[in-house]
């Protein structure tokens, strides 16, 4: 499969890497080099994972969002305040359900922003991957490519359903930073 990430950071460099080496063909694209190049690549993937910033996806030119329409789009942000000790939005929206509005037609799927980045260049070793969406097709080519990377890959029901994966999140980062348990943290799911 062809996937195209925008953002090339911890997170886009670290899922590139992974993806490649299980045998996709990998895109990457830095949203500041100029939005023709970065739109041009979008349009060309089977599957495009957003790995910016939160707060960079509603300014996101208008070629890049016209590009994503249509396509599987793999939101792997968090709605982290500057600091990462909060959140900036939750409760009655989740950041999921503003990148959807925020890219009218694409098939936005919530997932891998649950992980730090340092287990999303590594072998998902069955830790628990979230995945959340609408679109059931979409949905499922995620929870495919969460289980080619090693991941417990879970369906976990519509976009909404973010506002719940968003905050636990967080409480990741409280723990590793705020109490010093270290980002080698991660969730599991056990089942009776």
């Amino acid at each position: 499969m062809k996937i195209g990430i925008l953002g090339s950071g911890n997170v886009g460099s670290a899922l590139a890497s992974r993806l490649t080496a299980v045998g996709h063909e990998v895109v990457t694209a830095d949203t500041s080099t100029g939005p023709e190049r970065t739109a041009a690549q979008a349009a060309q993937a089977d599957v495009v994972v957003l790995a910016v910033p939160f707060a960079a996806v509603e300014s996101l030119d208008t070629r890049v969002r016209a590009a994503l329409a249509g396509k599987v789009v793999v939101d792997a942000t968090n709605p982290l305040a500057p600091d990462f000790m909060s959140l900036t939005v939750g409760h009655t929206v989740s950041g999921g359900e503003r990148v959807a509005a925020a890219l009218p037609g694409a098939r936005v799927v919530k997932a891998f922003n649950t992980v730090f980045a340092g287990h999303l260049g590594q072998d998902g070793a069955g830790r628990f991957l979230p995945v959340a969406g609408d679109d059931e097709t979409a949905k499922q080519a995620v929870l495919d490519l969460g289980a080619q990377l090693g991941f417990d890959a879970v369906d976990a029901g519509p976009l909404a359903n973010a506002r719940y994966t968003e905050p636990a999140v967080e409480l990741l980062i409280q723990l590793a930073y705020g109490r010093g348990l270290g980002d080698g943290i991660a969730f599991t799911l056990t089942r009776a």
